[in-house]
């Protein structure tokens, strides 16, 4: 159950912004096998000035920050596909490619609180973390 956030120096509209937190969603179902209905997924507009971008970028309005909160135990080759999963499917939103930054942040199961207040290492999750 990752928690994700997107980060962002534009505004989109309000389809947009559904179908933003729809793409890095499916990025998750497609490379970490997260179930479908296993959404957490936050857009974040920031004012331009807020954010800061590296010099060389041709769109800086553009760039784009995705920080993953998730369990530990994914695969090198798992978290690979997810960055390619996230750059494509953010492609069709004009987001250029190295305009996207993407953070992955693990924690131990013991380290989330889940359904009720459970330690995540307590709870039949429903899916296997160690793809």
């Amino acid at each position: 159950m990752p928690s994700s956030l997107i980060e962002v120096r534009r505004q989109y509209s309000r389809p947009d912004e559904v179908a933003l937190i729809d793409a890095v969603h499916d990025a998750l179902v497609a490379a970490f096998h997260i179930p479908v209905g296993d959404k957490h997924v936050r857009l974040l507009v920031h004012e331009p000035h807020r954010v800061s971008h590296a010099p060389h970028l041709v769109h800086p309005e553009r760039y784009t920050l995705v920080t993953v909160d998730c369990f530990a135990g994914r695969s090198v080759d798992a978290k690979r596909a997810l960055y390619r999963e996230i750059v494509d499917r953010l492609g069709a939103f004009d987001i250029p490619a190295d305009h996207i930054t993407i953070l992955l942040r693990e924690s131990a199961l013991e380290n989330w609180g889940i359904r009720g207040g459970q330690a995540a290492c307590d709870v039949n999750l429903g899916f296997d973390v160690h793809v």
